[in-house]
């Protein structure tokens, strides 16, 4: 019971949201509609039993005419069957899909709210593949939530249908007692079927409760293996040139190797379990009959319809009473699902709070033409401080210049100005409206239509197919003029510095009016550089410019420079030291 609770908590958790959004009355309708066609279900397999009775007994007494008849009601009553099982199943899927959209756009939200996907990759080592558990936990959970309660709800529905009747057909039954005389159990039938199934379900908890955590880490290997081949997708290229197959065999090989030895353990518990559990339903079948032949053979007033009865009632209350024993192996399934989903929304919402608590480094905007920061401390994950009491401001127009060792923290601080860093403090100010773009050293490109790349973030931009062909000759990819309308995987099919090219083109069909770069030039050549770097000041007059980087040549395009004075390999904090860029240094 201490078990059940905890899991029973968090499926209430996940599931309660749902049906208290937006989208309930359209969800309780429908799940209305299955649950009545659901008890219509269990009606009609109470009738059946009832038809077992006289079917039996018309070839008992070789009464053709009532065999004829009987045949005519089964049919009417399996065209009945058939379309509340197929409907049930049907609005139990259209359930199932509203559902199932509106908790991933739950937990999507969730995540990409106040950047929790990135705290928690940079935090959370314990919360892995949340794309598995967006895409996959939450198909699984919405899908196994709606058949086992439905099958457990018709199990007591049946349960409650069939004892009636068992406890009338069986009768009472008489055992001695050790000091003479007898003792009367009506509806015997019913106490049996009741041992039967406590029995079964203790013993099948025995066996399978392993299997709970099995299914969590074999769900846990196989999202694994699948990231690291997506991983080996995605830099493929760069594998190649390392000449890095061997390693990245070896690396797919050991996350298989994880996958096929958790399987063989599931195999193993799952084999246990469908032994027991075939021997139980197969026991289950026969053992009816055995208990209750002797009325049969020595009782004149019990047909072969009533034998053919009880034995039907006995096998549904069985199965009722047994429902743990029969889904046990799902509830398992299912109960790591709920684990993982659970494990998820807590994780976000330590980040959540974590945010509120140490909401590190605040952007945040100010009546004031230009950038600031203000007492800005950058902080690791670890907590180790990279730079401390920065207080600096760029003034809109200037052309700024970030240097230092790499592992500094240039980047980082680029990251404050985005307000995307969370480990930290202080404030950074950014003009009220001004319209921001950062470009890093690996630019992202999404999958689709080489314009939807050029305008993105902003697919809706007005610029049109002639400002994007502009854009694409001026920064040398005159070449993929003709592909603005195909769709494709950029990142794979550009190199480095043509991608680093697509960003510049998207800088110049965006127009922002502050325009950060951290190292976003850094795989072209100097001239292709200087040539780039000549293009932004001419078509980009007013923006200002805020440039990471190494190289010497680019000083000729910044008026000022803002070095980090800090040893990577040293736990002192670094400084920045605000110079001028003497006029062709």
């Amino acid at each position: 019971m201490r078990a059940i609770r905890p899991f029973l908590r968090d499926l209430w958790a996940l599931a309660r949201p749902y049906w208290s959004s937006e989208d309930r009355w359209a969800a309780r309708a429908l799940l209305l509609v299955v649950v009545g066609l659901s008890l219509g279900l269990v009606y009609l397999d109470v009738l059946f039993n009832q038809w077992n009775n006289a079917f039996y007994n018309t070839l008992q007494g070789k009464d053709w005419p009532g065999f004829k008849h009987q045949l005519t009601y089964f049919c009417g009553l399996a065209v009945l069957f058939i379309v509340a099982a197929v409907y049930r199943l049907y609005f139990r899927q259209m359930l199932e899909i509203r559902w199932r959209r509106w908790l991933t756009d739950h937990f999507v939200s969730r995540w990409l709210e106040h950047r929790n996907y990135l705290r928690l990759q940079l935090t959370d080592r314990e919360t892995d593949n949340p794309d598995q558990r967006i895409a996959d936990d939450v198909k699984h959970f919405v899908e196994m939530t709606l058949r086992l309660t439905l099958e457990l709800m018709s199990s007591v529905v049946t349960l409650f249908a069939f004892v009636a009747i068992l406890w009338e057909l069986s009768g009472p039954i008489e055992l001695p007692l050790p000091g003479g005389g007898s003792l009367t159990v009506p509806g015997y039938m019913v106490w049996v079927a009741v041992v039967y199934a406590i029995i079964g379900t203790w013993l099948a908890n025995v066996v399978g409760h392993p299997l709970i955590k099995v299914n969590y880490d074999q769900q846990r290997y196989e999202a694994d293996f699948r990231f690291s081949l997506i991983r080996f997708r995605e830099n493929a290229e760069a594998i190649a040139l390392y000449r890095g197959e061997p390693d990245e065999q070896r690396n797919l090989a050991q996350r298989f190797a994880n996958v096929a030895a958790n399987w063989w353990a599931l195999m193993k518990m799952t084999k246990r379990l469908t032994w027991y559990e075939s021997g139980y339903s197969q026991i289950g079948i026969i053992f009816p009959f055995v208990v209750v032949s002797p009325r049969y053979f020595f009782s004149d007033k019990f047909q072969l319809g009533d034998l053919m009865q009880t034995a039907s009632a006995f096998g549904q209350v069985r199965s009722s009473l047994s429902f743990f024993v029969t889904f046990y192996s799902s509830i398992a399934e299912w109960r790591s699902v709920v684990d993982r989903l659970i494990g998820f929304e807590r994780a976000m919402q330590a980040a959540e709070t974590a945010a509120r608590e140490a909401p590190g480094v605040t952007l945040a905007e100010h009546d004031a033409p230009g950038f600031a920061a203000r007492d800005v401390a950058l902080r690791l994950p670890n907590g180790r401080v990279l730079a401390d009491g920065i207080d600096l401001a760029i003034a809109p127009g200037e052309r700024v210049l970030v240097t230092g060792p790499s592992g500094s923290g240039k980047s980082t601080l680029f990251r404050a100005f985005a307000g995307i860093w969370p480990f930290g403090a202080g404030t950074v100010f950014a003009p009220h409206g001004a319209r921001v773009l950062f470009l890093p050293q690996r630019p992202y490109l999404p999958i689709g239509t080489l314009a939807e790349v050029l305008r993105y973030p902003d697919r809706g931009a007005g610029a049109d197919d002639t400002v994007l062909a502009q854009a694409l000759r001026d920064v040398g990819l005159g070449h993929l003029v003709a592909a603005l309308g195909e769709r494709a995987h950029w990142a794979q099919r550009l190199s480095g510095g043509e991608q680093q090219r697509i960003a510049v083109a998207r800088a110049l069909v965006l127009k922002p009016d502050w325009l950060f770069l951290d190292e976003a030039t850094a795989a072209i050549d100097e001239k292709g550089e200087a040539t780039l770097y000549t293009l932004l000041a001419e078509r980009l007059p007013d923006a200002t410019m805020v440039s990471i980087g190494h190289r010497h040549s680019l000083r000729r395009f910044h008026g000022r420079e803002l070095h980090l004075d800090r040893d990577p390999a040293s736990e002192r904090p670094g400084q920045f030291l605000d110079r001028p860029i003497a006029v062709g240094a």
